[in-house]
This record gives C-alpha cells, sequence and structure tokens, in this order.
C-alpha cells in the first residue's frame, strides 16, 4: 500500500484534519479510494497479536477502528464527494452542514508517535510505572509494570481484592497510565 512521508502530512494554509466514519472493516479500503482522488489521509494502527486455532499472529489493526483522517481545506475541496467514496460511512459534520476539524495537535501528536503509521502505544515502559491494560479480560484496568522480557511479555501487578494479583501479557496490550 501506498504510504507518503510526513512532509506530505503537512498542513498548508486552511487546511484542517477531518475525521471519517467507514463501514466495518473497511478502513483500508475507504484509504485507498480517498488517496486515489488526491485526499491525503492518515490511518494510525497498531501491532496486535491474535490467537486463531491455537497460533498466535501479529497483524496490523487500526487504532481506531472504522475511523481515519483525511486532510480538507473546505473552501477548495471537494469535500461532499468524501461521503460517496468508496468504504466511507459519513464525515462528521456540525449542525450547519459542515465538516467540524479535529482540534490542531491531536493528528500531529498521533503521527509524532508513530512510524510508517504504526502507533506505539508501549513505548517508553519501564518497571514499576502505572499502565493501563488496553484488551482482554483486564481491559481498562490500572496496575503497575513488574516485569519486561526481550519477547515482549510483561507482568502486571492488579490491586483485587485487598492483594497484588500478578498477569502476565503482551506489551502491545499496555499503555502508561495518565
Amino acid at each position: 500500500m501506498l504510504r507518503f512521508d510526513s512532509r506530505s502530512r503537512a498542513l498548508v494554509g486552511n487546511e484542517r484534519w477531518f475525521l471519517a466514519h467507514t463501514l466495518p472493516k473497511s478502513e483500508w479500503k475507504a484509504e485507498l479510494h480517498l488517496r486515489a482522488q488526491g485526499f491525503r489521509t492518515y490511518l494510525p494502527q497498531i501491532e496486535k497479536t491474535i490467537r486463531h486455532a491455537r497460533q498466535l499472529r501479529t497483524v496490523q489493526t487500526p487504532l481506531f477502528p472504522r475511523y481515519l483522517f483525511v486532510i480538507l481545506d473546505l473552501e477548495r475541496d471537494r469535500w461532499l464527494s468524501v461521503r460517496s467514496t468508496v468504504g466511507v460511512a459519513r464525515l462528521f459534520v456540525s449542525h450547519d452542514g459542515r465538516p467540524v476539524p479535529v482540534p490542531v495537535g491531536v493528528v500531529e501528536a498521533l503521527i509524532a508517535r508513530s512510524d510508517a503509521n504504526l502507533i506505539g502505544l508501549d513505548s517508553g515502559l519501564v518497571k514499576g510505572q502505572p499502565v493501563r491494560i488496553l484488551r482482554g479480560p483486564f481491559d481498562d484496568f490500572v496496575g503497575t509494570l513488574e516485569r519486561l522480557d526481550a519477547a515482549g511479555r510483561v507482568q502486571v501487578l492488579l490491586e483485587m481484592m485487598g492483594t497484588a494479583v500478578p498477569v502476565t501479557l503482551h506489551r502491545s496490550a499496555l499503555m502508561p497510565a495518565a
């Protein structure tokens, strides 16, 4: 798939980032068709380990399922054509019928943390820091990072029923707690 460098994601003039809502599992299809029309897009992705038939496989998946970012200048671009693009369900609009831009700095911060569209949510993890679990049975729990290994496995201590319970996960299932 085509990848643009960071210079093509720089905003010029009245350009702003907008959020497009895609059809289920159509983020890449929508991105391909928007780029074919000349729109610049950003689809942040994370690596996710999935288990199927007793095998573990690491895949790239969208950070925000069913969403992708598009650069538009509302005065210059034909932004209504975004809504009818293959894979796009709608463009987020306000009460007056015009799209609402993403707040300045949000997409730029994601791009700064990415490498070839892959976001590193687990970067900067150190032993003893509070971490938030992103998926699995302990989704949204906050614990203390106890151990990291080179294979990507981590051990987190969760406070449950008055005791510290060790939980072992893949590091991609964590992010530093705020």
